[in-house]
């Protein structure tokens, strides 16, 4: 066509457009993730299992999150439900709910992406020193001629476990029961490690924000396991 703008190329900018936001909502777009007080980097890379922190919580009632994992944030009189309410004093557009939205999908990519050995995803989405355990783990997996299989076939729960706001540094903690299947293939395809078979695992990850920062991005700074 002449004198008029290529159709495709705007449908292109549309698209590109579209990702780029739906991105910024899926790792948390100012709705909240933090770490604990002395995060636990893990070396070793990841491990699909947490432990918990004691303390009171209630269920969220069942809206727009029905039919999906059950979400749990704590009471608002207990030190972290305070310091939830701090966080949102200080970032007006977090709320717990959204934040879990939020959570779930990082948690999701977060996985894939150490089964793909995908460093690009995982250094957006990591802080450097969890990062480096990740690197490391997908590395000696390399040169050992492995290869990760992870399904992550259902999230039964997410649970908001800790919180708290240094400054303007915020860390949420959060618990995910989930079903998976994993296991390692050596060169010849043969099993080192895991099984097919779906277990049920507990993961406790540990997000950090600065809230003082543009960058909305919560990042993965501590991972353990229960």
């Amino acid at each position: 066509m002449t004198g008029g703008f290529p159709v495709d190329l705007i449908l292109f900018a549309m698209i590109a457009a579209f990702l780029v936001l739906r991105l910024r909502s899926v790792l948390g777009k100012r709705t909240g993730f933090e770490r604990p007080v002395q995060p636990e980097a893990r070396a070793a890379g990841y491990d699909p299992r947490g432990g918990t922190i004691e303390g009171e919580a209630e269920e969220v009632p069942a809206s727009a999150t029905a039919a999906r994992s059950r979400r749990v944030i704590p009471d608002p009189r207990t030190p972290p439900g305070q310091a939830l309410a701090r966080i949102a004093e200080v970032d007006r557009g977090f709320e717990p709910n959204r934040f879990l939205d939020g959570a779930e999908s990082a948690f999701r990519m977060i996985v894939a992406a150490f089964a793909a050995g995908d460093r690009q995803t995982l250094r957006s989405l990591l802080s450097d020193d969890t990062y480096a355990g990740f690197e490391q783990a997908i590395t000696a997996r390399e040169n050992a001629g492995e290869a990760q299989r992870t399904e992550l076939r259902a999230v039964h729960e997410l649970a908001i476990e800790a919180a708290d706001l240094r400054g303007s540094v915020a860390d949420v903690t959060l618990r995910f029961v989930t079903d998976q299947i994993n296991l390692t293939t050596g060169r010849n395809g043969e099993v080192v490690t895991g099984s097919d078979a779906v277990t049920e695992l507990t993961d406790v990850w540990t997000f950090q924000r600065d809230l003082s920062q543009a960058d909305p991005t919560w990042k993965l700074v501590a991972t353990r396991s229960a």
